[in-house]
């Protein structure tokens, strides 16, 4: 790797490569919602109402991750910034500005970053669905605002017109097997929520309740992860070890985020007014890790007052914490192993960093609660 790096410009280069990406989907969207505006029937008027609007809002709401601030002067400062592990790709192996580019595999980026956005945007939509959620992330879920019938038909519209825009073969096939990942997740995920695999989950040894839960965390968080970087890399036509690399890279990052997702639920700190709220459908991993003894008897309908009350809490929480870190710092490691700059490796870290730093700051905070 390189010897120097300046890491202002790598963060101008983020800011520059994220500004290009808000601008392709607001072009994306103005070119989708173009002829409603001009609209005089009552059919266009219906269809704006009932597609072009809540795509829209599909689109232009409901962040997640952390974006960079607005920056007076910088690329995109008008607005926050959110970076895109796409676009990390294309910097890692087809270089930095100023060193030689490729205008048709650039071409092939910006469609690819549009399409992960969008698809995204759909699975949160199907997600606030299916997991009976209103908010998300301090806004009204796109059911609770336009209705469960228009958001389904809304999120099926989305993934369509998101493999659709990707346009080259490679990358609408690795995105076609994201999105099959994604909904195999979604799909065990509800499972556990049943009478049937809640008894077949509970009879079954802690290992077999892990293994059932690191392989539905990598199919439907880490598939979030790997999404981005293995569409990218397909466009880009990169080697296969370096492929596999960033896939075994992304799904621990998939593993890592899941587990802060599943520890919030117990720190008041991060899970705020949803703390001891979402953990009644053995989803979470604090339950797996500590099932093990409930004694004989037990009910096994409300888990709240046993896990709560439960002498070896603590030092679950903080063991499964700092699994979290480790999984996060594995993964970063990796990932730096194919990086072909120093510069690149900055602007991995960038990009990740804007819910790892939260990864970190659980366990800093379970520590302090546990006197450690």
């Amino acid at each position: 790797m390189a010897t120097t790096m300046d890491v202002t410009d790598v963060e101008a280069v983020v800011r520059s490569d994220a500004a290009l990406l808000e601008d392709d989907l607001a072009e994306f969207l103005d070119a989708l919602t173009a002829p409603a505006r001009a609209a005089v029937s009552v059919y266009d008027t219906a269809l704006r109402r009932a597609l072009y609007e809540p795509v829209a809002d599909a689109l232009g709401s409901k962040v997640g991750q952390q974006a960079l601030p607005p920056t007076a002067g910088a690329p995109g400062g008008r607005a926050p910034l959110r970076p895109s592990m796409v676009y990390w790709a294309y910097r890692n192996y087809r270089g930095f500005p100023g060193e030689p580019e490729s205008a048709a595999d650039l071409a092939v980026i910006r469609r690819t970053a549009v399409a992960v956005r969008i698809l995204l945007k759909a699975a949160v939509a199907l997600d606030d669905i299916q997991d009976g959620s209103d908010v998300r992330y301090g806004e009204p879920a796109l059911h609770a605002t336009h209705g469960t019938p228009l958001a389904l038909n809304t999120g099926a519209w989305l993934i369509m017109s998101a493999l659709r825009h990707a346009a080259d073969p490679a990358v609408v096939d690795s995105l076609v097997r994201s999105v099959g990942s994604g909904f195999t997740g979604q799909a065990v995920d509800m499972s556990s929520r049943t009478a049937l695999t809640r008894a077949e989950l509970l009879a079954a040894p802690r290992a077999t309740r892990v293994d059932f839960w690191e392989s539905t965390a990598a199919l439907k968080t880490g598939t979030l992860f790997w999404m981005p970087l293995d569409a990218a890399v397909a466009g880009l036509r990169v080697v296969e070890d370096d492929r596999l690399a960033l896939d075994g890279a992304m799904r621990q990052l998939g593993l890592a985020s899941q587990l802060f997702n599943d520890l919030t639920d117990f720190v008041p700190e991060f899970g705020g007014a949803n703390t001891h709220e979402d953990f009644d459908g053995l989803g979470n991993r604090v339950f797996l890790e500590l099932l093990d003894d409930v004694p004989s008897g037990s009910p096994r309908e409300d888990f709240k007052p046993y896990v709560l009350g439960h002498p070896e809490l603590e030092g679950t929480l903080l063991a499964l914490a700092e699994e979290a870190v480790a999984l996060k710092r594995a993964a970063k490691d990796a990932v730096h192993g194919v990086c072909r700059s120093e510069r690149s490796a900055a602007y991995f870290d960038v990009t990740i960093e804007r819910k790892g730093h939260l990864i970190d700051r659980l366990l800093a905070t379970v520590r302090q609660r546990s006197g450690v």
